[in-house]
């Protein structure tokens, strides 16, 4: 008994008990409800015993040597009420081919307050009853004792755990998309604080081994980070950490956890205000595709603006005309999403495509439903490329402060905005003035520059067919001529080129047609 409650715990010492009952055995609440349980359990109906042996039952109106089924369920229901009733420290019942035998569990008194909550063990044997079954039951009562008590310990921890990871996505998701004081808030009652400002890291965790992982990063950092397992990667990690002054601070953590944990790989960003929180996970991403190819196993995100910083006010006005149909629309009714909402539903599917639905916690026809609709408040398909790398800059360019973005010499407030215009197609028209500022055309270059010279060499034209198909796999491979394999392989090397994500979301595809856009309205007369 001793060896199989260190090894198998409750589970096992019942199974064992049922063998040597020839039965049925358990643990049942104070209402006669089977808490765990092990034996020959009729398949004609829940917890039904079907007479002799310990191999499944085939179920039928007799057991194995024709014995009458009880109702293990409503039999044991019914001893637990009267051994409470009793307050007795045993009890038996015979059924006529059976008996029910019931031990409380030691720990609880049968005459105090607690005598209701107190689990039993409960037994269900044929009759006769085999010689020091009785005995044997009590004997194990101890080590089953302690057995369940290890184990609804080890449940709560783990009920704890789960609530506190809740938690933490929570305010990381609200960290995402910029509600900054109510994650603060939230934040409040969790360790440590958030800190301000902020470098985000994602760690990329081998095998089953994201707990362990967490446990590392938080010794590694002295507990200053916040750790948060990723609701849509099953095996990365976020970690938000202090930003402190000086080139190397910060470098710690990431090399300590990829020199700690073998095939453990760490990306990080660069040094973001907290309300940036997202475009830090974007940059850490991207880093993250780096450093798989790297022997160290971590890498840095190579500083880069964001286009949302170098679009102007002429930015600011085609963002805020294509997207006032989105932050106006006011729902039909009560339970469907509102502007906000669809908001969130757009950056976050723009972010990880299909895996959106782990982000938010949705079903996939509920998020199909409401891509259907902010398209067509938006007057975008959503299925191009062209659109949907629109759509992410202006949620980009709304979320940043305007006094960050820069104004090019002489540039003037403009009161018309796309919005005062016809369709998508006006709107496609404002991008392309965009995209054609001098600010935006240096952003352009430096995005591309990683690419083997001359321009149109073998490495564009990989990223341009990949684009044109959409981000497709399949369909890329058939215009190269090549096979899906070895596009992506083309493709992860240009990650390494270009030092950006481009297979797994959150990619740079947008960011890459929107440069290869600018570029080709640079070349056009």
């Amino acid at each position: 008994m001793q060896r199989l409650a260190r090894n198998g715990g409750s589970t096992e010492l019942l199974r064992w008990l049922a063998g040597r009952a020839d039965g049925w055995a358990g643990i049942a609440s104070s209402d006669g409800t089977s808490l765990s349980a092990s034996g020959t359990v009729s398949g004609g109906g829940p917890g039904t015993v079907s007479g002799r042996g310990t191999g499944p039952a085939t179920g039928g109106a007799g057991g194995a040597d024709g014995f009458g089924i009880p109702d293990v369920t409503a039999l044991v229901a019914e001893g637990v009420q009267a051994l409470t009733e009793r307050g007795a420290l045993a009890f038996s019942r015979d059924t006529g081919a059976h008996t029910l035998l019931l031990f409380p569990l030691p720990g609880y008194d049968p005459h105090g307050e607690d005598r209701a909550a107190a689990p039993v063990l409960a037994v269900v044997t044929p009759r006769p009853v085999a010689a020091g079954l009785a005995t044997l039951l009590a004997d194990a009562l101890m080590p089953l004792s302690l057995c369940w008590e290890a184990e609804a310990v080890e449940r709560k921890r783990r009920r704890v755990d789960l609530a506190e990871s809740r938690g933490r996505e929570a305010v990381l998701h609200l960290l995402m998309t910029g509600q900054l004081p109510i994650a603060q808030q939230m934040a409040g009652a969790l360790r440590p604080r958030l800190p301000d400002p902020v470098r985000v890291g994602v760690v990329e965790c081998p095998g089953d081994r994201r707990d362990e992982v967490a446990r590392v990063c938080a010794r590694a950092d002295g507990g200053r980070s916040w750790i948060v397992r990723c609701p849509v990667y099953a095996r990365h990690l976020i970690l938000v950490m202090p930003a402190e002054d000086g080139p190397d601070q910060g470098a710690a953590t990431d090399e300590a956890v990829a020199a700690l944990v073998e095939g453990c790989v760490v990306g990080v960003s660069e040094r973001v205000p907290l309300a940036d929180t997202a475009t830090g996970y974007r940059q850490a991403f991207h880093a993250l595709a780096v450093a798989r190819e790297l022997p160290t196993r971590h890498a840095r995100f190579d500083l880069a603006p964001e286009p949302a910083l170098v679009v102007g006010h002429a930015g600011r006005q085609w963002a805020e005309g294509l997207l006032t149909p989105l932050l106006t629309h006011v729902p039909r009714r009560a339970q469907d999403p509102g502007s906000q909402e669809l908001a969130a539903t757009a950056a976050s599917w723009l972010a990880f495509s299909s895996h959106a639905t782990d982000h938010l916690k949705v079903h996939r026809n509920t998020l199909a439903a409401r891509l259907r609709l902010i398209g067509e408040l938006l007057g975008l398909d959503l299925r191009r490329l062209a659109d949907q790398s629109a759509l992410d800059l202006a949620l980009r360019i709304r979320s940043t402060p305007a006094p960050v973005c820069t104004t090019a010499p002489g540039e003037t407030e403009r009161t018309a905005s796309s919005g005062q215009r016809d369709g998508g197609a006006a709107r496609a028209l404002d991008l392309d003035e965009v995209l054609r500022r001098p600010a935006v055309q240096g952003w352009a270059a430096r995005q591309l520059a990683p690419l083997a010279a001359p321009v149109g060499g073998p490495a564009e034209e990989t990223l341009r067919a990949w684009l044109r198909c959409e981000g497709r796999l399949g369909p890329t491979a058939a215009e190269l001529g090549i096979s899906v394999p070895g596009a992506r392989k083309r493709l992860t090397r240009l990650e390494t080129v270009l030092r950006r994500s481009l297979l797994r979301p959150p990619s740079a595809r947008y960011d890459l047609w929107l440069a290869l856009r600018a570029r080709e309205l640079a070349a056009a007369p």
